[in-house]
C-alpha cells in the first residue's frame, strides 16, 4: 500500500493573498487583467506537480476597492483560458448556489471538464455578500439557513443532471447512423421548492464522470454540508487543535452519510513568509503589514464581524464586549474565527487587523523553509489536514519560494508526489470516479 502523500492547491488571489500584496515591490501588480500571468502560474505549480489551481469567486463588486485589487474574474471562462495551457493541474473554481441555476451551471463545469481532460472541481458557497441580492433582482440577501437548503436541493440537481448521461451513452457509429443510446439518457424531471427541472444535459457524462466537490464554509451548516456532499474541504484555522476539532468532526460526520471518510479530504489555508531565518521572516512579515491601509483593513473587519470600529484607537485594546455573537452573522466560520483570536490572544485592534490581513483568517506563518516545512508534516500527521491551499502572501515570488525552498523538503521526506500518478484532478485527490445514479435505470428519453 502506498504511503498517504499531501494534496497541494495554488490558491491564485490575483496579486497574492496578504490585503497589501498589490503594494508590494516584488508583486505583478500591473498583470492582473493579463490572462498569460495566470496561465504562466498554473504552469509552475504543474511543473511542481500541484493538485490544482484554485479561483475564488463573489458576484459583487467588493466596497474596499478603493484600497485594494478587488476585481473577480469569471472563474470558469479563466479556467477555461488557463486549461489550453496546461496539461495535468486541477482547475477549481468558485459558483454560487445562490445566484446560479444548476441547468446553466451544469453545463459550464461539464464543458470545462471536457475540455481540461477531466480537471474541473466546483467550490460550492451558498455566498455570504449581502449586497449581490440587488444585483440579481432580490430584496434582500437570503438568511443562512435559507441558503444552504436551496443548496441542498441544488446538488441533487446538478448531481441528476451531470450523471443523466449514463458512461456508453454515446454510440457514435457512423456504420449504423447512431449516435447515442437514448435508452441511456435520462430526464430527471425534477420538481422541488426551488427548481423544476426536466433535463436531460444537452452534453454527455464527462471525464470524471462529475467535477469533483469542493465546498469552504465551516458554519455548522457548512460541515453537515460538506460531510454529506463535498470530495474537497476548503477550511481556514489558526491552531493546530483548531484543525484537529474540524477534521474529526467531518470524518465523523462523513461516516454518519455512510461515506469514506478517506473519499474527504480536508485541506486549510497556510500563507507562508519564508526566508533564510526567522529573524529575516518576520521582518518580511513586518514589510507587508507596514503597508496595510488602515481604511481598508477595518472594512475588511466590519465585513466578517459587523462591528465598524472606524473611530477608535487602533493601539487600544479590542472591544470584544461589542460583537454580538448572538447575531445571525454568529453563526458564520469566519465570525467565529475572529471571535476566537480575539478571546484567546486578546489583541489591540492593529494587532487583529494585522492578523487578518495576511490571508482574512488563514493560517499566516513566518519563517524558514524547515520551519514550514516541519509544521505542514506535523498538521498532516496528526489528524489537522489532509494537504493544504497553498496562499502566497504575493505572486508570483511568494509561490516560487515556497515551490524553490519547501517543496524539495517534502519530497525528501516522502511527503508529496514526484510525478502525477493520474490525469485528472480525481486522480490527483485519490478519489473514486462515481458511477452514475441512472445506471440500470430503464425510464430514459423517448
Amino acid at each position: 500500500m502506498s504511503k498517504r502523500q499531501l494534496s497541494l492547491n495554488l490558491f491564485i488571489y490575483p496579486g497574492g493573498h496578504h490585503e497589501a500584496a498589490w503594494r508590494y515591490k516584488g508583486s505583478a501588480a500591473d498583470r492582473i487583467l493579463d490572462v498569460t500571468y495566470y496561465q504562466e502560474l498554473a504552469q509552475r505549480a504543474e511543473a511542481q506537480k500541484f493538485d490544482a489551481i484554485f479561483f475564488a469567486d463573489g458576484p459583487a463588486l467588493a466596497d474596499n476597492v478603493r484600497y485594494a485589487q478587488r476585481f473577480r474574474f469569471e472563474p470558469i471562462t479563466w479556467l477555461a483560458a488557463i486549461a489550453v495551457a496546461t496539461k495535468r493541474i486541477g482547475l477549481i473554481a468558485t459558483a454560487s448556489t445562490t445566484y446560479t441555476e444548476p441547468y446553466n451551471l451544469a453545463r459550464l463545469f461539464a464543458s470545462l471538464d471536457h475540455l481540461s481532460g477531466g480537471r474541473a472541481g466546483w467550490n460550492i458557497v451558498t455566498t455570504s455578500t449581502a449586497q449581490t441580492a440587488q444585483n440579481f433582482g432580490l430584496p434582500e440577501h437570503p438568511p443562512h439557513h435559507e441558503r444552504y437548503e436551496r443548496a441542498r436541493e441544488y446538488l441533487d440537481v446538478i448531481t441528476r443532471l451531470w450523471d443523466s448521461w449514463e458512461d456508453d451513452a454515446v454510440v457514435n457509429d457512423p456504420a449504423s447512423g447512431i449516435f447515442a443510446d437514448t435508452g441511456k439518457i435520462h430526464p430527471i424531471d425534477h420538481v422541488g421548492k426551488h427548481f423544476r427541472v426536466r433535463g436531460p444535459l444537452n452534453i454527455s457524462r464527462t471525464p470524471q464522470g462529475r467535477p469533483v466537490y469542493v465546498q469552504a464554509g465551516s458554519s455548522d451548516d457548512g460541515r453537515a454540508f460538506a460531510a454529506r456532499f463535498a470530495e474537497a474541504i476548503f477550511t481556514a484555522h489558526q491552531t493546530l487543535a483548531s484543525a484537529q476539532e474540524f477534521y474529526a468532526d467531518i470524518k465523523r460526520q462523513a461516516r454518519g452519510f455512510d461515506r469514506n471518510p478517506d473519499q474527504v479530504k480536508v485541506l486549510p489555508g497556510i500563507s507562508p513568509f519564508i526566508a533564510s531565518t526567522q529573524a529575516e521572516a518576520d521582518r518580511l512579515q513586518d514589510e507587508f503589514n507596514e503597508l496595510i491601509q488602515p481604511e481598508y483593513s477595518l472594512t475588511q473587519l466590519r465585513q466578517m464581524i459587523g462591528l465598524d470600529l472606524s473611530g477608535f484607537d487602533l493601539d487600544g485594546p479590542f472591544p470584544r464586549h461589542l460583537i454580538d455573537t448572538g447575531s445571525a452573522r454568529g453563526v458564520a466560520s469566519r465570525f467565529k474565527l475572529v471571535v476566537d483570536i480575539v478571546d484567546r490572544e486578546q489583541p489591540t485592534i492593529r494587532q487583529l487587523v494585522q492578523r487578518l490581513a495576511g490571508a482574512r483568517g488563514h493560517w499566516v506563518i513566518a519563517g524558514p523553509p524547515e520551519k514550514i516545512a516541519d509544521n505542514i508534516q506535523t498538521w498532516f500527521e496528526n489528524g489537522a489536514a489532509d494537504g493544504f491551499n497553498v496562499m502566497p502572501p504575493w505572486l508570483p515570488g511568494g509561490f516560487d519560494i515556497f515551490a524553490e525552498q519547501v517543496v524539495p523538503i517534502l519530497r525528501k521526506r516522502c511527503l508529496f508526489r514526484d510525478e502525477y500518478s493520474g490525469t485528472t484532478l480525481r486522480d490527483h485527490y485519490g478519489l473514486s470516479r462515481p458511477q452514475s445514479l441512472f445506471s440500470g435505470s430503464i425510464k430514459a428519453i423517448a
